[in-house]
Formats: structure tokens, C-alpha cells, sequence
């Protein structure tokens, strides 16, 4: 006849429990700021118990779903606005490592992505990624207006201001408004008198580069 633990006088023994902490990737680095927050989203289960690794993650907020508490924590400053990443040089706050890592370059002068065509070279891969469309003719950003391509989605962006007659920018002294940022910028000079493109041979200052490049056709 079997005696339990009870009648025994024995205690249960209460089984431990054990912090379920996520295993980064090969090539991820997590800092302690990163392993600090995901200790705080990760729920605590009992030993011999595995947790299945397609669990989701939801935020709070606006319910999307991640497939890492990393990522939720991440997502999460974006409601937050939790940038506790700064830049030891300028002191610009950023939200993710990654992207400090990214603005050190601007400092350090690095440029790691090199083009395999003309050898241009880029802090960023994206910007490489961008300029290889100059080599490539790809324009895979159409405007369904006018059929005319544009190799970024942004300078799309910007012509279609021309379509729906959209103005947002405005010059602070006169308040006439126009469809492109660079179209304020030459505006502006009229008011500043600024003439920053100026010819090497010379001297002769111009408020547009395309001026510039009229006056070296004709007089040089």
C-alpha cells in the first residue's frame, strides 16, 4: 500500500521556475538595454515545459502582432517614444541600436556598401541599393497618372503633387506655397540673395545650378 507524501509528513516539493529567455539569431547583437526590456515582456513557466517557437507577440496599443518579444519591445517605442540609444558626438536619441550604429557612420566617415560598378561607396545599404538603379535604368516607382518613373518612392511622392495641385510648402517671407521642396529652396533665394553655385573659371555666382551650367555652355 502506497503512503502518500502527506500522511509521510513530507512537503511537496514545489517545482522551480525557470525565466524563458529568447536565443538571439547568429548574427544578432543584443545589448543590455535590449536583454533588460525583453526580460520584462517574457512570462515566467515551469521547468521541462517548452515554449513553442512560433508564439506571437501583440502589442497592447495597436494589436500587431511579433514573432519575438525583442521586436514587440522595439515596436513599442513607437508609441512610447523611447529613444535610449544616444549618440555619444552629437547627441542625437535614436529608438533602436541599429540605427545609432547606422548615424555613427556620419561621424566615423565610413562607407562600407561599395558599388561593384563604379565604385562609388555608401554609409548605408540602401543608399547603394538606391544608386544602383542609376546604372541599372530601373525605375520601379510609376506614376498611374502619367505613366512617368521615378527611381524612388519620395520623388514620386513629390510629382504627384503636380496632379492633385498640392502645395505644402510654403516660403516663410512671401507665403506663395509650391508643390516641391527644391522649387521653395530656389525661391528663396530671391529673398536671401544667396547665389551659392559659382562658377570655377569666373567667379560668377548663380542662385541655380542650372544657371550655372547655362553660363559654362556659353561664355566658357
Amino acid at each position: 500500500m502506497k503512503v502518500s507524501r502527506e500522511e509521510r509528513g513530507e512537503e511537496e516539493e514545489e517545482e522551480p521556475k525557470v525565466l524563458c529567455l529568447r536565443i538571439p539569431e547568429a548574427d544578432e547583437v543584443v545589448d543590455d538595454v535590449e536583454q533588460n526590456e525583453i526580460r520584462k515582456v517574457m512570462t515566467f513557466t515551469t521547468k521541462g515545459v517548452k515554449r513553442k517557437r512560433t508564439q506571437q507577440h501583440e502589442c497592447n496599443v495597436c494589436e500587431k502582432m511579433f514573432g519575438s518579444p525583442s521586436d514587440l519591445v522595439k515596436h513599442m517605442r513607437i508609441h512610447t517614444n523611447e529613444k535610449p540609444y544616444e549618440c555619444d558626438v552629437c547627441e542625437k536619441r535614436f529608438s533602436d541600436s541599429g540605427n545609432l550604429k547606422r548615424h555613427m557612420r556620419i561621424h566615423t566617415n565610413e562607407k562600407p556598401y561599395k558599388c561593384d560598378v563604379c565604385e562609388k561607396r555608401f554609409t548605408q545599404s540602401g543608399t547603394l541599393n538606391t544608386h544602383m538603379l542609376i546604372h541599372t535604368n530601373e525605375k520601379p516607382f510609376e506614376c498611374d497618372v502619367c505613366d512617368k518613373a521615378f527611381r524612388q518612392s519620395s520623388d514620386l511622392k513629390i510629382h504627384m503633387h503636380i496632379h492633385t495641385n498640392e502645395k505644402p510648402y510654403k516660403c516663410v517671407v512671401c507665403e506663395e506655397r509650391f508643390s516641391q521642396l527644391g522649387t521653395l529652396q530656389r525661391h528663396a533665394r530671391t529673398h536671401t540673395n544667396e547665389k551659392p553655385y559659382e562658377c570655377d573659371v569666373c567667379d560668377k555666382a548663380f542662385r541655380d545650378s542650372s544657371n550655372l551650367k547655362k553660363h559654362k555652355r556659353l561664355c566658357h
